[in-house]
Formats: C-alpha cells, structure tokens, sequence
C-alpha cells in the first residue's frame, strides 16, 4: 500500500468514526413537538438585547409580545441604538397581549463583551423563574415559547436551546448557510451535549431558555461577561455546575438577517473562528492539516488518484456528502449540494486562517462597531 493510500484511508476510517460513533451529529432532529392548548406553564420573563437593529425588531417583537401563553413579558435593552430601534420595537408591541419593557442600558463596563452587559440588565430587571435569552433578528411562531416551556418542565432541565432556521435565499446563502449548521453539529453534537454523563455542552444563542436557578449557580451572567461566543460558553458553564441542558432544531422561529454576498458569510465566520480555537496558533495549525485530511484529500484523490487510494477517496467522500444531507433537506436544497461540501469546507478553512489574520492585526472580533480582544475588553 502506497503512503497515499495509506492517509487516504485513515481519512477514510475519520469519517466512519464520525458518522458512527459522533453522537449522530448529522441528523437533522431532535426538535420540540406541539403542545396541546390550554396546558398551563409558569411565567416566562424574554429578554432581547439590541443595537441598531431597525431593519429586524419588529418582526422580532410583534412575535415575542404574541405568544400564545399567559403570563409573558418581554424586555428591550437597548444597548446605545442610533437608528430609533427602541421606537420601533414599541410601536410593534402595540396592542399585544403581553407587554414590553424598555431598557436604555448603561455604558459598558471594561471587560464585558457589549451583548453580555445588555442581557445582564435585562435579566436583573427581570423576575420569572424562567428566562427566554433570544436575539433581536430573530423571529418566532406563536407557538415556539410554549414548546420550549414544555420541554423544560416536563423533565426538569436548567436550560434549552434551539438552533433556529438561518436566512437562505441568495446564492451565497444556497452555497454555505446549511453548512454552517452541519458544522455547528459537528463540533456540538446534539446528543452528546443532552447527555448528562458527557462533558460535551452548547446551546444556539437566538434562543435559549433558562432557569434563573442555573444562573445563580453560575454566579449569574457576570461570570461570562468576557465570552465572545457566549452561547456555547453559558451551556458549558451550566452543565459543568451540574445542571442539565438540551440542544435541538427549531422551525418555529427563523433569523431575519441575511448574508446576500459570500463576503458578508466571510465576516461572520471570521468574526468568532478564531476565538473558538482560543487564539491558539497550534490550534489553527492543527485544525487547517485536520480540514486538509478529512475534507480535501478525499476528493482529490478520487479525481485524481489511482488504485485504492481511489477508492478510499471516493467512499470517504461519499460518506461525506450523505452527511450533509439531512442539513441540506431542512433548507430544502438540492442534493447535489452535498457533493461540494470539501469546497464548502474550504471557504471555512480561509475564513477560519482569515480570522487569525484580524487577531494578529489587533482587529481580533469587531462587531456593532465595537472592536475586541481576547477578555471581551473592547478596544
């Protein structure tokens, strides 16, 4: 056997492992089942952090001050918004049968990330047991607070968590947005952070529900206040202080905002990548010869390989695309997606190498206009 055939299929025996034995990381489940009318719940403090978010809190809030349980308040922090977002935002809670409550939130202390800091006055302000943390492009069916209200207290768990269904329309959208969500599942296979006796944890930020007891065991939001992908570091911190947490797909809410063009996916991604290897140029190393076995050598050496090398190219290639499928059927696109995720893989990689660029300009996360370095300081 040739040295090539050789790391062809340990690429080829990576995938197996991945689709065996990785907590099922690419099925498009689990989400949350209807709830039957009339089912009474506890009361639900929402808390929606914005900054300049014109073109999406309508939507946002005409759906959170509209769903279909009783006791329900919403709660605006306006983090510093020009563009007349908090205006808005009350206009569209106009005759709503829950209310809204504004918060203008104070100048940002040093060491908080600006999101953080906003939903901490949010949550201070708030006095339910249970609190909604969702964003302010996102919109939600009637129904979706109630599902997972339901889900929370029928087994008793301290957090839930939903990706929501991304905006996928343009081209550039087609092409990288169900990836993103395949690899979000990769690196947090869901089953794996629902399991109580796995050290794997997570959770999407545009919608998680938790209980304030899960808060005070952490020290409560401050104990955060410099994560900038805040998300996953609030379900860690949850689950490691011994609560339980859950992790599933939604189709009840959808984010609003779009990425039209390749280069507005670009910046997201470079946004956080490089801050989820912990600035770690070992890391980045690691991860770029990883992406080079797993997810372009074996379609390299289909194309162009000869004798086994070949043939394990191609079957870890195929492993990969049916893995990808379920990912491409909830954005209901067409199959043959699948067959160009090592491409897709490739983008990420240069965004992911692009991130580390920004951190070694001493342009590490720049978001909002708010520009910040590895604490959450902003610059």
């Amino acid at each position: 056997m040739t040295l090539l055939a050789a790391v062809t299929l340990l690429a080829l025996v990576i995938w197996c492992g991945l689709i065996l034995f990785h907590g099922r990381y690419w099925q498009a489940g689990p989400s949350l089942p209807p709830v039957a009318a009339g089912v009474t719940s506890p009361s639900v403090d929402i808390v929606v952090p914005a900054r300049d978010e014109a073109p999406s809190i309508a939507a946002a809030i005409g759906s959170l001050t509209r769903q279909n349980l009783r006791d329900v308040r919403v709660i605006l922090v306006d983090d510093g918004s020009a563009d007349g977002t908090a205006a808005i935002a009350a206009e569209a809670a106009i005759g709503a049968p829950h209310p809204l409550t504004i918060i203008t939130a104070a100048p940002k202390p040093p060491g908080w990330s600006g999101k953080l800091w906003a939903v901490s006055q949010g949550i201070a302000a708030s006095t339910a047991d249970l609190v909604l943390l969702t964003d302010a492009d996102i919109a939600h069916e009637p129904d979706h607070l109630a599902r997972l209200v339901a889900k929370a207290e029928a087994e008793d768990l301290d957090l839930v968590s939903e990706m929501v269904l991304l905006h996928c329309e343009s081209w550039a959208e087609h092409a990288l947005v169900p990836a993103f969500v395949y690899f979000f599942q990769l690196l947090y296979p869901f089953a794996q952070v629902a399991d109580p006796t796995s050290r794997m944890a997570g959770a999407a930020g545009g919608t998680v529900l938790i209980r304030r007891r899960a808060l005070d065991r952490i020290g409560g939001i401050a104990a955060l206040r410099g994560a900038l992908i805040d998300d996953v570091a609030l379900g860690r911190a949850v689950k490691r202080s011994g609560g339980r947490i859950w992790l599933g797909h939604t189709s009840r809410a959808r984010s609003i905002r779009r990425y039209p063009k390749f280069r507005d996916i670009w910046d997201m991604i470079a946004r956080t990548a490089y801050v989820q290897l912990g600035f770690s140029p070992v890391k980045l190393l690691g991860t770029v010869l990883g992406m080079l076995l797993v997810w372009l050598l074996p379609p390299a050496a289909a194309i162009f390989a000869h004798g086994l090398a070949r043939w394990f190219g191609l079957g870890a290639w195929m492993l990969m695309a049916a893995s990808f499928l379920p990912s491409l059927r909830r954005y209901t696109l067409t199959p043959l997606w699948a067959l160009f995720l090592p491409l897709i893989a490739l983008f990420y990689m240069a965004a992911t190498v692009g991130s580390a660029l920004n951190h070694a300009r001493g342009r590490s996360v720049m978001w909002k206009n708010r520009v910040y370095v590895e604490n959450g300081a902003e610059l």
